[in-house]
């Protein structure tokens, strides 16, 4: 539909050239071409001018002025395709998706056929994941230019993404066969065949997946993934003879890939630990250098063959001087039996070096050639971890310290050191050793990251920003250089780190700043829907896409939502007062002595605030320079993308509404993380302080659901029973009825106090279940304060972890059992002599200052060792 207000053809060829103005990012010489136009008294109000400049200024960061045109060309001209679309695109720049979809529809109305708006309506649609319009779009400009690639391309992958193959399928077979003449060696027809075939492979059509692979093979350029393709065909057609000259191939290119070991053994039909051990004996004859042969069959065999097979294994490894050697092995300790002979080794090979320079008596008896010098002190470092993982704290230490009076200039040992503190409690000692590692070779950026996350682990923020400022860049703020890198390690502890010094506001700055990280990925992806099409990348587009749709399911991103969600609902348990009520003080009913001190603290704390006040501004001023010059920097980069909010702690933790902020931060784990467990309990948290009773409910039977037997989903049931006659009195008949039936299926006619009971009777020998009823018998019955104490504290101190007794000991300090000093001072006293090296249980430290990153220490699970040891075998590799 033409526009109601037609320009004549000097004043259209002046907004011909506007428009190649902005296309061409030249805003200020649009201006003034919309100025001319406008300059006309019977154009002064030409709606698609109005729009067009207003578009302009959007570009030169005027957002406010840009609106205003807008809305004005739009007003004045609704008719026009040209000013909804230049509304959508601006809505489409401050990230407005759906309202931007809005616009363009509006648009299509009045030029149901223009490409533009067309191609800017797919590239919204699959943003937003709106396959079924995306599928319609695509169709119809698959119609309109049935001869662009991009069309067919385009077509057949939304059917792809709606999950009808066959018709994607059959789109790009049409395709092909419509292609005259093909270029030798042409990638992008090459990917394209790759997709189809990963189309047929989706669909299950191996036996049409696998001709598809031979017909075309000769137009593939990527041989790599041919030839892993049809191996796994052939695997998965029961071919099993022709996929073994594949993978054999394909091991003989890559020996150190596991994956194609694994396939080989299905190609084989090998299944027995012995046939896998005499096919890799055959890998390392023929591939002396590679490890894979070597450390994989440590997984599969057992007893006498495994001694064997893992004394060779240890004795190349302690030789050569590996420092992962360990955590390479460290997956074996799952299993006692293999912990036990690796022990008896490593002990066997320490003893005989320390005495003759051998491994085992009988190399020493045959004359063989000394050991190096250097294999006493791996030796020693190997049994060192290996003691820490079983958290024999003190055989640990007496390892480590030999070690390093040994050889004290190696820093894998202080490394190890600073581990067995951390994992023993001492998060202080931890990171001293690891300053001492960082000092040894300041230019290593492992081991200065290592120190940092030691550091934050202690609280000690500053210092550990401070490190890290060594490899950031000069004349920035370390803290603001991470956050523009993204660096969501760093971020993530110093949240955890503001949690347990209480500072609610930073914990949340940094929550909220890996939140926006993430938006940033999501946002990122716009700029590839046009990019992969063009360059028939669709395989890692389709990759994309899909990583994308589950981001938020990414361990920094838990870890960040888990910490919000639990800020805020300390926030709504105990909201912070208003600032001007803070120091709000009855001075009237003091006594002179105490007014006197009052007065004096309340001078040193003015002083200290104006203080810290000067610094704040300077650290503004500095920070705004940054701002301007960072804004200034990206103006030519992405002028027209919105400015955020500035996060401020002040303001983040007076939230309006602290249940809200955290369902924001819950949500995305429900949909994506729903497998951890975690995420239910956080959602029963939410959910009974907001009386949500059916929420309640779910969260509780989709916690079950992943473990029927966790101790906190049974709190959980215990403390619904608690609540429900508050929660049910206002509940209508039918909502009613289902709350019945639910809480019936889970606790049948059962009172807590009985099911209290039958958990203590069933789960007697683990503390953490017996903790948690504790808990309950406490609070149904405060009388029983010391038969609940009891409950805990009787428990056999010697088969505690670390954790639980942390755990235990600050819920006596903090008052979850009511007031009881002596038991607190008791059960101190015993975990004292259990876990000697903790530094919560010390009573020449100040635990007010300590207990927070000590108790941290404690929840470092197995699972986050790992992932430090990885890291630490990572950066060895390198």
């Amino acid at each position: 539909m033409p526009s109601s207000d037609p320009l004549p053809p000097k004043e259209s060829a002046l907004f011909r050239k506007l428009m190649k103005c902005y296309e061409m990012k030249q805003y200020k010489n649009g201006l003034k071409l919309a100025k001319q136009i406008l300059s006309n008294p019977k154009y002064t109000e030409h709606g698609e001018t109005l729009a067009m400049k207003g578009l302009t200024l959007n570009g030169l960061g005027r957002r406010e002025e840009a609106y205003k045109y807008v809305r004005l060309g739009l007003r004045n001209d609704l008719r026009s395709h040209v000013c909804w679309h230049v509304y959508g695109l601006l809505q489409r720049s401050d990230k407005k998706y759906d309202e931007a979809i809005k616009c363009y529809r509006n648009a299509l109305k009045c030029e149901k056929d223009n490409l533009q708006i067309l191609k800017d309506l797919s590239l919204l649609q699959i943003q937003m994941r709106d396959l079924e319009g995306y599928k319609e779009t695509r169709h119809h400009l698959f119609k309109l230019r049935p001869s662009q690639h991009a069309s067919w391309i385009g077509f057949a992958m939304s059917y792809h993404l709606l999950g009808d193959l066959e018709m994607a399928n059959s789109i790009l077979e049409a395709f092909n066969q419509s292609q005259t003449s093909i270029e030798p060696n042409d990638y992008r027809h090459s990917e394209l065949l790759l997709y189809q075939n990963q189309i047929l492979v989706e669909a299950a059509n191996y036996q049409r997946a696998l001709e598809h692979l031979v017909k075309y093979e000769n137009q593939i350029v990527d041989k790599l993934a041919i030839q892993e393709t049809m191996g796994d065909l052939y695997i998965k057609l029961e071919q099993h003879s022709k996929a073994v000259p594949i993978f054999e191939g394909l091991i003989r290119r890559n020996p150190e890939n596991t994956f194609y070991y694994s396939q080989y053994f299905l190609a084989k039909e090998i299944s027995s630990p012995e046939d896998k051990l005499a096919v890799y004996k055959k890998f390392q004859e023929i591939y002396p250098r590679a490890m894979c042969p070597k450390r994989l069959p440590l997984d599969d065999v057992t007893g006498e063959v495994f001694r064997l097979v893992v004394d060779d294994y240890l004795r190349r490894g302690l030789r050569k001087g590996v420092p992962p050697l360990f955590v390479n092995v460290r997956s074996l300790h799952s299993d006692l039996g293999k912990t036990k002979i690796i022990e008896e080794l490593m002990l066997q090979y320490y003893e005989n070096l320390t005495r003759s320079g051998h491994f085992s008596r009988d190399d020493a008896d045959r004359n063989l050639p000394v050991e190096p010098a250097s294999a006493i002190v791996w030796t020693m470092l190997f049994l060192a971890q290996h003691y820490d993982y079983k958290r024999e704290t003190d055989k640990a230490l007496d390892y480590i310290n030999a070690a390093i009076e040994h050889t004290p200039t190696l820093i894998e040992l202080f490394i190890a050191k600073g581990r067995v503190y951390k994992h023993a409690g001492d998060p202080i000692e931890a990171y001293i050793w690891l300053d001492e590692a960082q000092s040894m070779d300041t230019a290593d950026r492992y081991i200065n990251s290592k120190c940092a996350k030691y550091m934050l682990r202690a609280n000690l923020v500053k210092e550990a920003e401070e490190i890290c400022g060594k490899f950031t860049r000069e004349g920035v703020s370390p803290m603001e250089n991470l956050n523009e890198m993204q660096c969501m390690w760093f971020q993530t502890e110093c949240a955890l780190a503001y949690q347990r010094m209480e500072r609610w506001g930073d914990a949340l700055k940094k929550c909220h700043e890996i939140d926006r990280h993430f938006s940033e990925i999501i946002e990122d992806q716009f700029d590839f829907h046009t990019y992969c099409m063009r360059k028939m990348t669709m395989r890692a587009y389709v990759g994309l896409l899909r990583l994308e749709d589950v981001l938020r399911c990414h361990p920094f991103y838990f870890k960040a939502a888990k910490c919000a969600i639990e800020v805020y609902i300390r926030l709504y348990d105990k909201p912070l007062k208003s600032e001007e009520r803070i120091e709000e003080i009855d001075t009237e009913n003091l006594p002179p002595s105490e007014l006197k001190k009052l007065r004096s603290k309340q001078r040193k704390a003015k002083k200290k605030a104006e203080l810290e006040s000067a610094q704040a501004a300077q650290a503004q001023i500095k920070r705004e320079q940054h701002q301007k010059s960072k804004q200034q920097a990206n103006q030519d980069a992405d002028p027209e993308a919105p400015q955020l909010d500035e996060l401020i702690p002040e303001k983040l933790e007076r939230p309006e509404d602290a249940l809200e902020k955290a369902i924001d931060f819950l949500k995305p784990l429900q949909q994506l993380a729903k497998d951890r467990i975690e995420t239910h309990l956080l959602a029963f948290e939410v959910y009974s302080r907001k009386n949500k009773i059916l929420l309640m409910i779910q969260s509780i039977k989709r916690a079950l659901a992943l473990d029927v037997e966790h101790p906190q989903v049974q709190r959980c049931i215990l403390r619904l029973i608690q609540v429900l006659p508050q929660l049910t009195n206002e509940l209508n008949a039918s909502v009613r009825l289902v709350v019945d039936k639910a809480l019936n299926e889970l606790i049948g006619t059962k009172s807590a106090q009985q099911l209290n009971n039958e958990l203590i009777a069933k789960f007697g020998f683990s503390i953490k279940h017996l903790y948690e009823c504790a808990r309950t018998m406490y609070e149904l019955d405060d009388k029983k304060q010391e038969e609940a104490i009891q409950l805990i504290t009787s428990f056999d101190v010697n088969k505690l972890e670390l954790e639980d007794a942390s755990k235990i000991y600050e819920s006596l300090r903090t008052g979850d059992f009511g007031k009881c000093e002596e038991a607190l001072k008791s059960y101190k006293e015993v975990c004292q002599k259990r876990f000697k090296y903790a530094r919560l249980f010390c009573d020449n430290v100040d635990n007010a200052t300590t207990a927070t990153a000590t108790t941290n220490a404690t929840t470092i699970t197995k699972e986050n060792a790992t992932e430090n040891h990885v890291e630490n075998q990572v950066s060895s590799d390198l």
